[in-house]
């Protein structure tokens, strides 16, 4: 958009640290350190603060579902084994001379690089952070000034820090340093020269109507006009109605403002533009008094003769380290919290590091001033400036671009109604297509529903909105579904849960990170005009109708309803579950009477025969295949990421069709595979296809990370079962089963097979030559082929109009 595409952009990386504290090239930095071992794979005692849902990550990932109605694509994405990594990019970066470095997030990535090249130290000339709270006061939730209603007054008021979700825990941390204290009190540490903004100044610098309204009035920029839109979009989502109540402040705005102010005065602390700075002796609280107790809860001294890092048995980090929001240790059900893990603390005398601190924002010396601080009046004519002002954007670079939706063909004959639940996977893609390219007369697809309880981020689902619109499918819903396994939301805080099952996913390469990009091809696919955003509506509970309230998310349980209250009395609906079993369970639970409305239930997932075929490089000892959770042998990835919903699911009177990874381990990914995709005659959906298989077999080869991405697009055997399971020479088995959830992850999401247990039919062999001729001739075929062939066909069409 501001036309710098010069400058270099690095993330994650697949580095992890032993367990002897040896940190390794290119760590991620995609958890804290305390968390940090040889993969990307993890648990979120910090990061469960932040919810994954809208106000949280979903609109965080998508800007509100901004960044696709603005935001054009620049001539760089990601691309797996050829993206910088975080360190890569600040190593070079700092090797070079003499660099600034501003802090708008956790302090992981710098407190890696300080900890495993102290050598590049020196030329770190000054550090600016937002983050922390000195001695800050809240003034969210508060009474108005003289009142004397003390009813209105919330938990929130007059804390030192701002966990909004985690006062109950936690009262005196701030967001960014709390994702990762140990990495903070590094950085803090470090010896270098720091400016940090807290929130005692942020607090002061609240977002106010007189900002907004005359932040409307001047969008003479792109930039302008999108940052407007973000702020209004945050505003018309505010859960009740104290947005302009201090409540959102210009954190990183105000921050970048003080740093740029300190870079072009030398850092001086009496000639910063825009905030008073005072030095101060601070730390950063790391873990909780008594020190040297050694719980569990602290995996740097827990269990060892040599503590991690080799740091001190009865230091600073040797108490207890907070677990996460609910932890029993800290945990206040009636009031605030007990712990301080990543508070900062004033320090007389030895133990602290004397920094900058900005404490007030200064006021406008301009002249006459409705808005009062410097901040404000900067922000709005910089942000206008012709100079350096954005260039490219979706509108801008499409100007006669028209919404278009296509719809499915008219057909008198429609095979059974089918809806498809899955996590997002890459196979679950291909299922997709699979779906959409089976004879119209067979399969009658009416609806995709997506979790994020597995493979993939909320965000994700952009990419199937694409898909059904590159096949002219405009006419499905989609419905975003759950985002914790069943029993993982906390009581305290419900919009925000454990990851005890979804820590099995690695947050890096061949997880996380590839699947939300699609092995980095999301972006060659068609944009569809539908896509996830923020937008709401009164009549599904928002507190406020948004600009374009017809437009928000469907929810899961929404489209399924929606599906059945349509479906005609004789008809019965088919699903394919391909992913945790979340959203079935959840609709059960909420609309049990509509069992009765469903056909047959294919699931994707579990494992019932010891060693038969069923990832043998991965656990030769059992017969699952969790790859980073060794203490569980025998559990298959869908059913352990939700344990409970599965055990649910499989206890129902449903007629149901497991297709476990006995069967799917049948059809990895290979050279024969391949080579048949390849000698087809080519549509685009085949093409795309084959260039993401080519891509993944490609990484495959390479090892770890990438050891077992062959066997994650044997998916799509469940999509070929249901649409023609005679084609690939199906068999299958009856037995009656058992899914375990205890809670125990050792075991939880195994199947048991038990007399006693529920009767279920399974899939127990296929021919994989035949599945592999069927996917092509299905993908090869000219019926039910791409209407819109892929976003560079989309542009120049668009160009022309």
């Amino acid at each position: 958009m501001m036309d710098r595409q010069d400058i270099a952009v690095g993330v994650g990386g697949e580095g992890g640290i032993s367990d002897d504290g040896i940190i390794s090239e290119n760590v991620g930095g995609y958890l804290p350190i305390i968390e940090q071992g040889e993969s990307t794979a993890g648990g979120c005692r910090y990061r469960q603060a932040i919810n994954p849902g809208p106000g949280g990550f979903v609109d965080a990932d998508t800007n509100f579902g901004l960044v696709r109605e603005y935001l054009s694509h620049g001539s760089r994405s990601y691309v797996p084994q050829k993206q910088p990594t975080a360190q890569e990019v600040l190593l070079k970066t700092l090797q070079r001379g003499p660099t600034t470095i501003l802090l708008l997030g956790g302090h992981t990535n710098l407190a890696l690089l300080l900890m495993s090249h102290p050598e590049v130290k020196s030329n770190i000339e000054h550090i600016y952070l937002m983050g922390g709270s000195v001695n800050g006061s809240n003034p969210t939730g508060c009474c108005p000034k003289g009142s004397s209603d003390t009813s209105c007054s919330s938990l929130s008021c007059g804390t030192k820090g701002n966990l909004f979700s985690a006062f109950n825990s936690n009262p005196d941390a701030e967001f960014n340093v709390f994702m990762d204290p140990f990495a903070a009190f590094q950085v803090f540490h470090s010896g270098r020269p720091i400016t940090e903004i807290p929130l005692d100044v942020t607090n002061q610098v609240p977002i106010t109507k007189l900002f907004i309204n005359d932040l409307e009035k001047t969008r003479e920029t792109l930039e302008a006009n999108y940052a407007f839109q973000t702020f209004k979009m945050i505003r018309d989502t505010w859960y009740g109605d104290g947005f302009f109540k201090n409540s959102y402040f210009l954190w990183d705005t105000f921050a970048s403002a003080v740093a740029i102010s300190g870079m072009l005065n030398g850092h001086d602390i009496n000639l910063n533009k825009y905030a008073v700075l005072e030095y101060k002796n601070v730390t950063v609280v790391t873990s909780d008094q008594p020190y040297g107790v050694q719980d569990s809860s602290d995996p740097f001294f827990y269990n060892r003769t040599t503590p991690r890092f080799h740091l001190q048995k009865n230091g600073v980090h040797s108490g207890h380290v907070e677990r996460g929001i609910e932890d029993p240790f800290c945990f206040n059900p009636n009031g605030r919290g007990t712990c301080k893990d990543g508070a900062i603390m004033e320090v007389l005398g030895e133990g602290g590091a004397r920094i900058q601190v900005a404490v007030k924002p200064k006021k406008y010396v301009g002249g006459n001033s409705t808005l009062g601080l410097q901040i404000y009046e900067d922000y709005l004519h910089d942000l206008n400036k012709w100079s350096q002002r954005g260039r490219f954007s979706f509108k801008t670079d499409f100007p006669n671009y028209k919404r278009v939706f296509y719809q499915k063909h008219d057909s008198s004959i429609r095979g059974k109604p089918v809806v498809f639940d899955m996590d997002m996977s890459p196979g679950d893609m291909i299922s997709l297509f699979y779906l959409l390219k089976a004879p119209v007369e067979l399969i009658d697809l009416k609806a995709v529903t997506v979790t994020a309880t597995g493979w993939a981020n909320a965000a994700a689902i952009d990419i199937v909105y694409d898909m059904l619109h590159m096949m002219g499918r405009d006419d499905v819903d989609v419905g975003l579904g759950s985002y914790f396994a069943l029993n993982q939301p906390f009581v305290s805080y419900s919009t925000n849960g454990d990851c005890k099952y979804q820590q099995a996913i690695p947050n890096g390469a061949g997880g996380m990170l590839d699947s939300d990009t699609l092995f980095g091809f999301a972006r060659e696919l068609p944009q569809s005009p539908r896509g996830y955003t923020a937008q709401n509506s009164v009549e599904f509970g928002a507190p406020r109708n948004t600009e374009h309230p017809k437009e928000r998310q469907p929810l899961a349980n929404e489209v399924l309803l929606k599906v059945f209250n349509r479906t005609s009395s004789k008809e019965r609906v088919t699903i394919l579950a391909s992913g945790p079993l979340t959203n079935i369970a959840t609709f059960l639970s909420s609309y049990p009477s509509f069992q009765t409305k469903i056909e047959e239930l294919y699931i994707t997932g579990g494992s019932i025969q010891p060693g038969a075929y069923s990832w043998p490089k991965v656990n030769p000892e059992g017969r699952g295949n969790l790859f980073t959770i060794p203490q569980n042998k025998d559990a298959e990835f869908n059913f352990f990421l939700d344990p409970e919903a599965a055990h649910q699911v499989l206890n129902s009177s449903l007629n149901i069709t497991l297709i476990p990874i006995d069967a799917t381990g049948q059809v990895p990914l290979s050279e024969t595979y391949l080579e048949i995709l390849k000698k087809a005659p080519k549509t685009a959906e085949l093409s795309f296809v084959y260039r993401l298989l080519s891509r993944i077999w490609k990484l495959h080869k390479t090892g770890d990370p990438y050891k077992f991405t062959n066997y994650l697009v044997g998916e799509t055997l469940a999509a070929a079962v249901l649409v023609n399971p005679h084609s690939i020479k199906t068999m299958f088995n009856k037995t009656r089963i058992q899914v375990e959830a205890t809670g125990d992850i050792s075991t939880d999401g195994v199947i048991r097979v038990d007399p006693n247990g529920t009767p279920i039919r399974y899939v127990s062999h296929v021919d994989s030559l035949a599945y592999i001729q069927q996917l092509t001739s299905l993908l090869s075929s000219p019926n039910n082929t791409a209407v819109v062939p892929s976003y560079k066909s989309q542009k120049l069409k668009w160009k022309k109009c």
